[in-house]
């Protein structure tokens, strides 16, 4: 029997020829099963798709993706269908929105992004080829996309259109000849392609590891290559960090991580010492662990906001060794960030400094400042205490272990052997702010027995990054 393909799978195969093979001939790999934070995606497409149906009165859902049931409907003049079903070309699609326009139909495909990509086209493009093929004359697509104008409770301008028909056109010439080398490559045995920028763009592949060696002096982790100049190096047989020629181009970090590893020591700078005298005080340590929504959910969120719904904050007691621990977690669906935020200024109050790791933090306190406007000034005071660590490691300090990341969870364990986040159930701020929504947003469908158990796990995830920090500040003092 001949293998058939789907917009999914064509996507797949522009990507990648192997990746594709792979997701037909190997579908129960355990790669494919949706981890929490990609199920979470998918449900909210789910979402934002049955909220984009709302915008068209008298449109009819096509269930079981029925071709027949969709010829029915465009045959009694449907004012719009969802999930037209059609297929011709060994090539199945659904069209999310096709609406009857004079000379034709007009095809809108629904994206949860926030923006019209380039990678949305051949999307578009594999469904206009089919509708031709089926007899359906295409006049004019859409990509419908979140508005990054929105902002709740207003949902009224929640999406947007972005006209794709001229867009599209260049693609439209090759899906015919795609769709047949997809289809004959799907023939035969795995295809042999060489690593390369497709294993990152659009999509990460999530057959990754059958391909990239695990080599901790692999070219891609040279700090902030990137996958694109990581793989132009590739191209060149630059496969390897030792493989770089002497002369090449690389800022001091970069150097300082070769240096590192062909002396497989940890390099310290002469600069870290005063680097850390702004640590010198009444020191507290302060981490976020955020939701983020397609569609918003509270007072002036927009689509995919970072809203804090959870802190952890350590504090020096100033006795040289004590730390007491402030925390909070938002429970129930209600707005927290009131709430929230008193408990952090309140807590933060006698610090002269606050210590975070990234930028992060001071962006989220800003939004903040916007959400609860009668803490604005205490808000503001909290801001202008805090110091980042990360800049610190990064232009004093690395060790071979690195892996050519700053990330907190990457240079703990080079650093403080003893402390790691293994014994945790959640290690990953994603899966963390997934985990948060489902306990804010779906909580009377949880076992209350779960529901204890989920909170206790974010509560020791975020207490541990704050720690962490705590930790890693002492072994940099330890090292001047």
């Amino acid at each position: 029997m001949p293998h058939r393909l789907s917009k999914s799978r064509y996507t797949a195969g522009v990507q990648c020829h192997k990746l594709l093979w792979w997701k037909v001939h190997d579908a129960n790999a355990v790669e494919l099963e949706p981890d929490k934070v990609l199920q979470d995606r998918f449900n909210q497409g789910t979402q934002v798709g049955e909220l984009a149906r709302t915008r068209f009165p008298g449109g009819v859902l096509v269930e079981g993706r029925s071709v027949d049931r969709t010829r029915t409907l465009i045959d009694g003049g449907a004012p719009a269908i969802f999930e037209a079903s059609f297929q011709a070309d060994n090539t199945f699609v659904a069209v999310d929105i096709l609406t009857p326009t004079d000379g034709g139909f007009h095809l809108t495909e629904v994206k949860s992004a926030s923006s019209q990509e380039e990678k949305h086209l051949p999307d578009v493009a594999v469904q206009m080829h089919v509708l031709k093929e089926s007899g359906i004359k295409i006049t004019s697509a859409t990509v419908m996309h979140l508005n990054k104008e929105c902002h709740y409770p207003d949902l009224s301008n929640l999406f947007q259109r972005t006209d794709v028909t001229e867009a599209v056109q260049p693609l439209l010439g090759k899906v015919g000849w795609e769709i047949e080398a997809q289809l004959r490559m799907l023939e035969g045995p795995l295809p042999d392609i060489p690593i390369g920028l497709q294993c990152h763009e659009p999509y990460a592949c999530p057959f990754m590891e059958r391909c990239w060696p695990e080599d901790p002096g692999h070219i891609m982790r040279l700090y902030n290559i990137g996958p694109k100049k990581g793989c132009n190096f590739m191209l060149t047989g630059v496969n390897r960090i030792a493989d770089l020629p002497a002369d090449q181009k690389l800022n001091v970090t970069q150097k300082r991580q070769i240096k590192a590893m062909q002396e497989n020591r940890i390099i310290v700078e002469p600069g870290l010492k005063q680097a850390l005298q702004v640590f010198d005080c009444r020191l507290g340590f302060l981490d976020f662990e955020t939701i983020q929504r397609a569609v918003p959910v509270w007072p002036g969120m927009a689509p995919w906001e970072q809203a804090p719904a959870q802190f952890s904050y350590h504090e020096s007691n100033g006795d040289g060794g004590t730390y007491k621990h402030a925390e909070y977690l938002a429970e129930g669906p209600k707005d927290c960030r009131p709430e929230l935020a008193q408990r952090m200024v309140d807590a933060t109050r006698d610090a002269e400094k606050v210590a975070t790791y990234s930028g992060f933090e001071k962006t989220r306190i800003r939004g903040l400042q916007k959400a609860v406007p009668q803490l604005k000034t205490e808000l503001e005071a909290l801001e202008s205490k805090l110091v980042d660590l990360l800049p610190v490691v990064r232009e004093n300090v690395y060790h071979p272990d690195f892996l050519g990341s700053f990330s907190l969870k990457y240079v703990l364990n080079p650093l403080v052997p003893d402390l790691t986040y293994s014994d945790l159930v959640i290690v990953d701020g994603l899966v963390a702010s997934v985990e948060i929504a489902r306990l804010l947003f779906v909580a009377g469908k949880i076992p209350r027995q779960e529901h204890e158990r989920v909170r206790h796990d974010l509560l020791n995830y975020c207490e541990r990054d704050t720690w962490a920090m705590v930790r890693v500040l002492e072994k940099l003092r330890s090292l001047q």
